[in-house]
């Protein structure tokens, strides 16, 4: 009589154990749509292991324009946000979209163009003057028009210029921060940047840094979390464990920590409760 087929059922048992631990090991992790901007600074390269360390929780990031990230948010394929574009994150919550946003850190946006300035704008005194001189002299500027969170700033700092950007001289893109920094520095054109983005970008040629310190300029981001009632498929505890760690004092001791170049790219500002 063979043995095996009495230890057999055991056998299967605790294979099937395995298995299971196995599948819920490769089921604890979310996932996160956020910017490109935070993706291509490396900060989340900083973030996440901590994250993870502190939590058993691995993070998958999906970095996109804040626009396609409130449409991944509304078809329910993203456990969490980090974006920046507050008008249109306080929207998703008052859609229902949403259960709960909260800020979490802040930058800001720069004007970078060619180092000969063909508009003058490093003469500007304020980012409504700079935009305008910009579009009073045709100079080249490439706009990412990608209805990212940038993007959006963009177009709002136009509308605050009393300018309507048309023409060739105004090139939409549709791409992202890095691309459209490359494109920049092909065409000797204007862009507006993240400040995070512009201190990592490792191909400028000609640009340089011409416009900044305008508290029109300033960027903040904000952490989502998906409504359960809305998408109760998500994986919604995981999610809060993320959200409410960046909000936290080891959360917000992690951005204020990440540095590129010796230069902090991203300020905490989580409000306590």
């Amino acid at each position: 009589m063979k043995r095996p087929l009495v230890l057999a059922p055991l056998a299967f048992v605790t294979l099937a154990l395995a298995g299971i631990g196995q599948a819920r090991a490769s089921d604890h992790y979310i996932v996160l749509a956020s910017t490109t901007s935070t993706d291509q600074s490396g900060l989340f390269g900083h973030l996440l292991p901590a994250f993870t360390e502190a939590s058993g929780i691995r993070v998958r990031v999906v970095a996109v324009g804040t626009g396609q990230a409130f449409e991944i948010a509304r078809r329910g394929d993203a456990d969490s946000l980090l974006v920046h574009d507050t008008s249109g994150e306080q929207r998703l919550v008052a859609e229902g979209f949403a259960a709960e946003r909260a800020d979490v850190m802040a930058n800001d946006f720069v004007i970078i163009g060619p180092g000969h300035d063909p508009a003058g704008i490093a003469k500007a005194e304020t980012v409504a003057d700079a935009l305008a001189r910009i579009a009073e002299t045709a100079s080249a500027f490439t706009s990412r028009g990608d209805d990212s969170g940038t993007h959006r700033a963009e177009q709002r700092l136009w509308e605050a210029a009393g300018v309507e950007p048309a023409g060739a001289w105004y090139r939409e893109l549709g791409s992202g921060m890095g691309q459209t920094l490359n494109t920049a520095a092909a065409m000797d054109a204007y862009a507006m940047s993240d400040r995070a983005t512009w201190l990592v970008f490792e191909n400028p040629r000609d640009l340089t840094l011409l416009f900044e310190d305008d508290e029109a300029l300033f960027n903040q981001y904000g952490s989502l979390l998906i409504d359960p009632l809305r998408h109760p498929h998500l994986k919604h505890d995981l999610a809060m464990q993320w959200h409410r760690w960046l909000l936290s004092e080891a959360g917000q001791q992690a951005i204020a920590d990440f540095e590129v170049q010796g230069q902090q790219l991203f300020f905490p500002n989580a409000r306590p409760d």
